[in-house]
């Protein structure tokens, strides 16, 4: 499946978590068009998405108490990935981020969960191979058009979506030699979600290139910064990709993670 460029950088700025849903059942055809789509967007053999309908709260009564908790979903996807490949969590954080735009276009609700589920019931759920781990979820429905007050709360009334400035995040080439290309890949990038909004992603930038790092190895909450770095790297493709851009992605042994160079514009 090739990248759908206006439709999923259309979406980048607009996508928001939500933990809320209204536990509405998804329509056939939309099921239909999900599993499709964990189908067809596997850019990576190493990782898979596995669409279950009326299993979500199981999956997801993984946090002690209710503060935080997802609720009423009735559909969630779950991202496996083969634990032999060493860069299992950038291509599991890639490709789950494609998977979750597209659903976002479709006028779907999302959140990515990566530490507060339950693996075991999940894994027993989709079905996994013993090289195989269920690394993060996502419950997908029909979600109210205002945030609860308890998820206004948890992002601080907007203070989550906040991002840093590139200039803490991006060493190499100065912005006035940036072509548009890597301005628009940069700018895609801000707004990727993190767990708890950490974005620890870096970007070193030459003139052809963006190479992707995270700030340090240290595990939080139970998810790899890896995973966090891989959504960026999507959200960079889909930038260049909008200005014509296309690129090749190059997978990095820490602390390094990916370095996308371009091939070609079109």
């Amino acid at each position: 499946m090739d990248i759908p460029v206006s439709r999923w950088h259309e979406v980048i700025p607009l996508r928001r978590s939500r933990r809320r849903f209204d536990s509405t059942e998804l329509e056939p055809g939309v099921v239909q068009q999900l599993r499709a789509l964990c189908g067809d967007f596997r850019p990576f053999a190493e990782v898979r998405s596995e669409l279950t309908t009326g299993s979500a709260d199981d999956i997801l009564r993984g946090i002690a108490g209710s503060y935080g908790k997802v609720k009423g979903a009735t559909a969630l996807i779950a991202f496996v990935g083969n634990m032999d490949d060493p860069h299992v969590q950038e291509k599991l954080g890639y490709t789950g981020e494609g998977i979750i735009l597209e659903a976002t276009a479709m006028g779907l609700a999302t959140c990515w969960v990566g530490g507060f589920f339950r693996p075991g019931v999940a894994a027993s759920v989709v079905g996994i191979a013993s090289n195989e781990k269920v690394l993060a979820v996502t419950p997908v429905g029909h979600a109210p058009e205002q945030l609860s007050l308890e998820e206004r709360s948890m992002t601080g009334f907007g203070r989550n979506h906040r991002r840093k400035p590139l200039s803490q995040l991006v060493s190499g080439l100065g912005p006035a030699d940036w072509p548009q290309w890597m301005k628009a890949g940069l700018e895609a990038a801000r707004p990727a979600p993190s767990a708890i909004n950490r974005q620890p992603w870096r970007f070193h930038l030459e003139p052809d290139s963006i190479t992707v790092s995270a700030d340090n190895a240290r595990l939080d909450f139970f998810v790899s910064k890896r995973l966090d770095c891989g959504i960026a790297m999507l959200h960079i493709e889909v930038g260049a990709l909008s200005c014509g851009v296309r690129g090749r992605w190059e997978l990095l042994p820490s602390p390094g993670v990916g370095r996308f160079t371009v091939a070609a514009a079109t």
